[in-house]
């Protein structure tokens, strides 16, 4: 069994962010540095964009632009780390050696990892999976992330609750994170 994936503390990747029940298909970055991370999908001339960082202990998300959205607030989540992060990926569940086939194919390990509520013992009790996803990481590289599928609350704003990120590129560089102002804390 492969160890389980690992996001490194830098990074830089592009690729893109695909919403396909909206058939909307959008660039998309994701850089780490000093353990810091940040996803960017779209940008202001695309249908969508949106920033997920984990920085300096907080977990951000701020949606600029979505299909029927008006409020653009920037949620933070305190007490959240690239750490926790990886701890999470400690329980994923190995589903086994796949080849991405695209130009270059891919030849990845997949995982499954989950947040599911409550949790409770095997037997017939109601779950709601809070965010589940199946990442693809290098056969040769844990740290190396080629392909992810996230699904579930998380996804609040996509009808289907889905959405794929697939990278073109990923380097063990540091990148670069920054927090938008509008998620800064007030002075």
């Amino acid at each position: 069994m492969p160890p389980p994936p690992r996001l490194p503390r830098d990074f830089r990747g592009k690729g893109r962010w695909i919403v396909r029940d909206l058939d909307i298909t959008v660039p998309f970055t994701w850089e780490g540095r000093d353990g810091d991370s940040q996803m960017t999908a779209g940008g202001p001339q695309y249908p969508i964009w949106f920033t997920n960082l984990i920085h300096r202990g907080t977990l951000y998300t701020l949606t600029y632009k979505w299909p029927g959205l008006d409020e653009h607030p920037c949620s933070r989540v305190p007490g959240f780390t690239l750490e926790d992060l990886n701890q999470g990926f400690e329980n994923a569940r190995f589903v086994g050696r796949e080849t991405l086939r695209r130009t270059p194919q891919r030849h990845v390990n997949h995982w499954r990892v989950g947040v599911v509520f409550p949790q409770l013992p095997p037997g017939n009790h109601p779950r709601v999976p809070l965010a589940l996803g199946d990442i693809y990481v290098d056969e040769n590289n844990r740290g190396t992330f080629w392909q992810v599928l996230q699904f579930g609350v998380q996804n609040l704003y996509d009808p289907e609750l889905d959405e794929w990120l697939v990278m073109d590129t990923f380097e063990h560089r540091p990148g670069t994170v920054t927090l938008p102002r509008r998620c800064e804390p007030p002075r």
